[in-house]
């Protein structure tokens, strides 16, 4: 289902501000590669992260699910001079592209990519949040939301990508893994009291969670 208006989209683009040579880097690595592309946050929704980022001025950031590292180089342009951005990838290769572009960064000392799988990381990590950004696989979303909502700080944010995967979570009969994991965290996001959210039709979906 297509669920972005693109005459829409490439007006957003014309007047929203051109992102930095290395992210244009990025993004035409990740498109030529020609797998997984739609997993790429792309300029208007790396754009929003790093202007929510600058906003919060986080001196502790957590995203999991790097890809090739274009999310996480515009989220740590909102880092205090001495933050922190702690992000995590399972799938190695992926990792190591992304790697070589936090090397190329000049905020690349405030980058630490964590191999592997998250569910076992996130419980070593002893960092607070400021802010959390999960772009990860859907079906542990639930799971990545309660091991990290303990250590988010008061008033800090979450924001959760795909939340609208594609337009399937709008069809009257929900099909398939992703899309059902999507629609339960959604659900269950609506029943919690504390905490508050929105969600943005940016791309595939973002939903912003402010912890009470």
């Amino acid at each position: 289902m297509e669920i972005i208006n693109q005459l829409a989209e490439a007006y957003a683009l014309k007047y929203s501000s051109s992102t930095d040579e290395l992210l244009k880097e990025v993004e035409m690595f990740t498109m030529n590669r020609g797998t997984h592309t739609n997993m790429l946050s792309g300029p208007l929704q790396g754009k929003l992260l790093e202007m929510i980022s600058k906003m919060v001025k986080p001196e502790k950031i957590l995203e999991i699910g790097t890809f090739t590292g274009y999310s996480a180089l515009c989220l740590a342009k909102g880092l205090a001079s001495d933050g922190q951005l702690h992000t995590i990838e399972l799938m190695d290769e992926d990792a190591s592209v992304a790697e070589g572009f936090f090397a190329k960064s000049s905020q690349s000392h405030q980058i630490i990519l964590h191999r592997g799988n998250a569910l076992e990381i996130i419980p070593s990590l002893t960092e607070e949040w400021d802010l959390v950004f999960i772009d990860a696989d859907k079906v542990n979303y639930i799971a990545y939301y309660e091991l990290t909502l303990p250590r988010l700080k008061n008033s800090g944010i979450m924001l959760v990508d795909n939340v609208l995967f594609h337009g399937q979570v709008l069809e009257e009969n929900i099909s398939g893994k992703n899309p059902k994991a999507i629609q339960a965290f959604n659900d269950y996001i609506a029943a919690q009291e504390n905490v508050e959210q929105v969600i943005l039709t940016v791309r595939d979906g973002l939903m912003m969670i402010i912890k009470k």
